[in-house]
């Protein structure tokens, strides 16, 4: 009966130690201190309006739309996923391109079924972009997403942009660490005391 009931102080014990506001507390503290994702897609998106004014290139997208691809982008979601958080599977198409005039590249975007090399000589010659495709042995429309790929990749335009863009990721990926890191510290501050004044009751 004597262990039954210092067990069950122990408990309740542990569990009034970690409902004190030493966890709570401080990442209320640091969420408010720290940028979330909004702010950052938001600061992206100033950004994005800066590209969009000096018409470096036209999308049907908005700025804060751009904003959310980029993020999304860089948790692993694909065009389509991006197009259905943006509100609308069949912007895919527009997705994939907005994504590629940003470098924002896939594996599957170079996967081509010719040697980059080769176009680049056909294009010399001042062939129209049908008898390309017809000596590639691809459709036009597939050659003009190759060739945009290939474009984009060489175009150095939006760099400063671009860079830009990467330091404010850069920026969240570090708050994201600084938050985790305090969380982790708080949580064994908790364990550590909890199991100190639990030691000291045995």
């Amino acid at each position: 009966m004597a262990t039954s009931t210092k067990q069950k102080d122990l408990l309740k014990l542990f569990a009034d130690i970690t409902n004190k506001t030493k966890i709570v507390e401080p990442m209320k503290k640091i969420h408010g201190t720290l940028r979330d994702q909004d702010a950052v897609e938001r600061e992206i998106a100033l950004i994005m309006r800066e590209i969009l004014d000096r018409g470096y290139f036209k999308t049907k997208l908005e700025p804060i739309q751009l904003a959310r691809l980029i993020s999304l982008y860089h948790v692993g979601k694909n065009d389509t996923e991006i197009a259905r958080s943006l509100g609308d599977e069949k912007l895919s198409k527009t997705v994939a391109r907005a994504r590629v005039r940003l470098k924002l590249f896939r594996d599957l975007d170079f996967k081509m079924p010719f040697d980059p090399a080769n176009l680049d000589d056909l294009i010399a010659q001042d062939l129209t972009m049908k008898d390309i495709s017809e000596r590639l042995g691809i459709s036009p429309s597939t050659l003009r997403e190759y060739r945009h790929v290939l474009d984009e990749q060489k175009d150095t335009t939006l760099d400063p942009y671009l860079e830009r863009i990467r330091d404010v990721m850069e920026d969240r990926d570090l708050s994201e660490q600084m938050t985790l890191g305090v969380t982790r510290d708080s949580l064994g501050d908790s364990i550590d005391i909890s199991e100190a004044e639990m030691i000291d009751l045995s």
